[in-house]
């Protein structure tokens, strides 16, 4: 396969939006740009921060018997949900999975975008979506996920972009073969010596763990110690220049 793939949307999980999307606002200096009354049918509510050209959503069940109500049950709330990438073909993505006998979940169609979600018990750690949106291929551009005027709520006072997902395995090099085999990436090695998938705005990052899931978010950060800081200042335990949000683990970097 050719053509281009990035890293569009991490989403996470919680039992309820808030407090969760209030701590992530005020503890990263992010904005809210979107909550997507369309999710409402899988009996969600969500909301999106832009980091950068990156989307961090965040989904939560509001009625029994969701897939993401399911997850939370499974996991104990621990583990990124979905990665969600733009490419230049969702279904073309969908077929070349469907032939590794990596299930289709869903298809959302509200044009101009068009989205294909894996099924995250054959993606294994998280949900895998490929969306385009139809004659915009600017990161910057229309991406209705997001809502009309997405891009005015970027903020690059405190956090500057998501950099890196690092995801856990029993077998770390097993699930990033299966991965990168999905995204059309090749496996290369991280500076730590893991395995790793490189994509031009982001890279994932494969380590030991007792479990397939998505652990950890590492973000770029104008100063360290001010996010240190925010999360203490809202009762979370900080180690090193991480600490647990979410269901996984904020890293900082500068």
């Amino acid at each position: 396969m050719s053509g281009f793939m990035r890293l569009r949307q991490i989403c996470l999980v919680a039992p309820a939006i808030e407090p969760l999307v209030g701590d992530i606002a005020a503890i990263m200096g992010l904005n809210i740009c979107y909550r997507d009354g369309n999710v409402a049918k899988y009996g969600l509510e969500n909301a999106l921060l832009p980091v950068d050209t990156i989307l961090l959503e965040v989904v939560a069940p509001f009625q029994p018997g969701t897939a993401a109500g399911r997850f939370i049950e499974k996991t104990g709330g621990r583990g990124g949900y979905m990665a969600i990438f733009c490419c230049d073909d969702p279904d073309e993505r969908g077929a070349h999975a469907a032939k590794m006998g990596v299930r289709t979940a869903n298809v959302i169609d509200h044009a101009p975008y068009h989205g294909v979600q894996l099924h995250p018990r054959d993606c294994r750690a998280a949900f895998i979506e490929f969306n385009h949106t139809a004659a915009s291929d600017n990161v910057l551009g229309p991406y209705p996920p997001a809502g009309p005027d997405w891009t005015k709520s970027i903020r690059k006072d405190v956090t500057l972009a998501l950099t890196e997902v690092e995801m856990e395995s029993p077998e770390p090099g097993v699930l990033a073969a299966h991965w990168g085999k999905i995204i059309g990436i090749p496996v290369s090695t991280s500076r730590n010596a893991e395995p790793e998938l490189k994509l031009p705005n982001a890279s994932f990052r494969f380590v030991n763990g007792a479990a397939d899931i998505m652990s950890g978010l590492t973000f770029k950060v104008a100063d360290v110690a001010v996010v240190r800081d925010a999360a203490r200042a809202r009762g979370f335990s900080v180690s090193g220049d991480s600490f647990e949000l979410g269901g996984v683990t904020f890293r900082l970097t500068t």
